[in-house]
């Protein structure tokens, strides 16, 4: 008897990356698939899918590939979790972005075999992606790589320092509420449209910063978000006690930004909860920030230098001075994740403020089940 094996997703905008995917996957046994409910789709990703439920049902159902497909009951990340008892699979199934935690865990408590696939284009077809095909993705994301917390002035004012940003291309749908300026885009796509408008990028940042903390605003949206959105490359941003920083130094350096991209590998967290709180616990000092600054100053060194092994121990120095100021960004689940890696990777951080998103690693050999990242070029 062929085993059960179970995938779930959007597949919002069906292509030929999902084809591939689920083919793949239906080479494990007979394919059941779980699809989110529009519901989820907007809870989760901050919109609703192009297509809705029924549509995205037909098209699975259409498919020679899947044996059974439905609408997930539940919502959030794990809505599937009654039809994966209802069905009981025999292996979970999913693609590298789609690899969470709280899915292998879940697993594991289930007696689930859980399997991670590559992203792999079908022979001679070009890779796609949702993301890719939404014109509305085209508005990038940014990855803080060190001195978070240091653009808020609560932080700076104690001692200043540099906050590193790198702006990404949308390569994939980064989820909400990960720390990865999604709330920041989505301003910009509120302010702008689909994509950036051309003119001097640290202007348009300084205006997306604007309009993104109108007067009023009780949380100042950190001014790292509208940089690392807006100015391409890898960015400085020095920062001494106010919002906007003293002064931004910018790399566009071929070379380095190839380098970053080879050493920087996410692991997928899932969103944070709504009602986490980065500043229900503060430990705020001088010594704290100096911390946080100097890594963060070791950081830009060793990326100028390509000195991986420097790089890897700044980043992971920079996380450890914000946890000490900031203990509740983290909790059991991601030390956990931490501790299964320590031994592979040379450093590690929470992508923003933590309580979820991405684990950001850096190291010097691929990391399986992991998201690569692409940095946006721009002109000298």
């Amino acid at each position: 008897m062929p085993k059960k094996v179970f995938v779930s997703g959007c597949f919002d905008m069906l292509h030929s990356g999902h084809v591939a995917f689920l083919q793949e996957a239906a080479t494990y046994g007979d394919l059941y698939v779980a699809l989110g409910s529009d519901a989820t789709v907007y809870d989760l990703k901050g919109r609703l899918p192009v297509n809705n439920q029924d549509e995205r049902l037909y098209m699975m159902q259409s498919l020679t590939c899947v044996k059974e497909a439905f609408i997930s009951s539940g919502s959030g990340m794990l809505d599937f979790v009654n039809e994966l008892r209802q069905i009981r699979p025999d292996v979970f199934i999913v693609n590298e972005d789609g690899n969470t935690p709280q899915k292998e865990n879940l697993c594991r408590a289930e007696g689930i075999e859980y399997r991670v696939l590559r992203r792999e284009p079908y022979s001679g077809l070009p890779p796609r992606s949702t993301t890719a095909l939404r014109s509305i993705d085209l508005m990038p994301y940014r990855i803080d790589l060190a001195g978070g917390w240091l653009d808020q002035p609560f932080v700076s004012e104690l001692y200043p320092g540099p906050v590193l940003t790198i702006s990404l291309e949308p390569t994939i749908a980064f989820n909400e509420r990960s720390g990865m300026a999604t709330s920041t885009r989505n301003r910009a796509l509120d302010l702008w449209g689909p994509k950036l408008p051309p003119g001097d990028p640290e202007k348009l940042a300084y205006t997306l910063f604007c309009y993104d903390n109108p007067p009023g605003k009780q949380m100042i949206s950190g001014s790292q978000d509208s940089i690392g959105i807006v100015m391409p490359g890898l960015n400085r941003a020095d920062y001494a006690g106010q919002y906007w920083p003293e002064r931004i130094t910018t790399v566009h350096d071929e070379n380095t930004l190839q380098w970053i991209e080879r050493t920087l590998y996410l692991i997928p967290l899932g969103p944070r909860d709504e009602d986490y709180n980065p500043l229900a616990e503060r430990r705020i000092t001088r010594d704290g920030a100096k911390a946080l600054a100097d890594a963060a100053n070791a950081a830009w060194d060793a990326i100028l230098q390509h000195d991986l092994k420097a790089f890897g121990a700044a980043v992971r120095g920079s996380f450890e001075a914000q946890i000490t100021m900031f203990p509740h960004m983290v909790n059991d689940q991601i030390h956990d994740l931490i501790c299964r890696y320590q031994n592979t990777a040379l450093g590690w951080k929470l992508s923003g403020a933590g309580g979820g998103g991405y684990l950001i690693l850096v190291a010097d050999a691929p990391v399986d089940s992991a998201v690569r990242v692409v940095i946006r070029r721009g002109m000298e």
